[in-house]
């Protein structure tokens, strides 16, 4: 008999972000390559979220956010590593349809 697959549902107003892997180096605006072994001091990352609790009121499934990623618990589903926070730990959130935004675009 095959085990049950449960389905994962966030709670409150958990949000289960997936970050985006940086490339193994950047550059800066100047063209200066910057190596993937120098850490910047706290250095917020995009991600995209993946599951929101019933008490999220401003992202959802599928928004890329930006946060920091130190001291949020991580959690890991068939091999991919997923952080889970609440929504206020969040910075900022990029969607399509937005009722305020900077302007910016990713």
């Amino acid at each position: 008999m095959a085990d049950p697959k449960f389905e994962i549902q966030m709670l409150h107003d958990r949000v289960m972000v997936k970050v985006e892997q940086d490339s193994e180096e950047r550059r800066s605006t100047a063209g200066i390559v910057i190596p993937a072994t120098v850490k910047m001091a706290n250095r917020l990352v995009w991600g995209e979220v993946c599951g929101v609790g019933a008490g999220a009121r401003t992202v959802k499934v599928g928004d890329k956010v930006l946060f920091n990623p130190e001291d949020q618990y991580e959690v890991e589903v068939h091999g991919q590593l997923y952080l889970v926070m609440r929504e206020r730990d969040l910075h900022a959130v990029a969607t399509l349809q937005t009722d305020n935004g900077t302007g910016l675009y990713l």
